[in-house]
C-alpha cells in the first residue's frame, strides 16, 4: 500500500490514525534503499545511490540497462584496480 492509498483509507475512516502512522512509516524508503520517482520533466530519478538522484530519460535508462552486461564484464576484468566504498 502506498502513501496515497493509506491517506485515502484514513480519510474514509477505514484506518485508525495509529495504524495509518505505522503504515506510513513502513512505506517510507529506508536510508540507503533505492527507489524511483518520476521527475517534473518526466524523467526517471533513482534515489539512494548518492547524495543527489541519478536522473535519466526512459531512452537513456533503456540504453544503460541494455549495456549492463558489458558494465558487469568490465567491473570483473578491472576488479583489482577498482576501489570500493566502505
Amino acid at each position: 500500500m502506498n502513501k496515497d492509498e493509506i491517506l485515502k483509507k484514513l480519510a474514509a475512516g477505514e484506518l485508525a490514525v495509529e495504524e495509518a502512522s505505522k503504515l506510513l512509516a513502513a512505506s517510507e524508503p529506508k536510508r540507503g534503499q533505492l527507489y524511483c520517482k518520476v521527475s517534473e520533466k518526466g524523467a526517471v530519478s533513482v534515489y539512494g545511490l548518492q547524495r543527489m538522484p541519478v536522473t535519466l530519460y526512459v531512452e537513456q535508462w533503456e540504453r544503460l540497462l541494455d549495456f549492463g552486461d558489458q558494465v558487469r564484464a568490465f567491473l570483473k576484468e578491472n576488479d583489482a584496480k577498482l576501489k570500493r566504498k566502505e
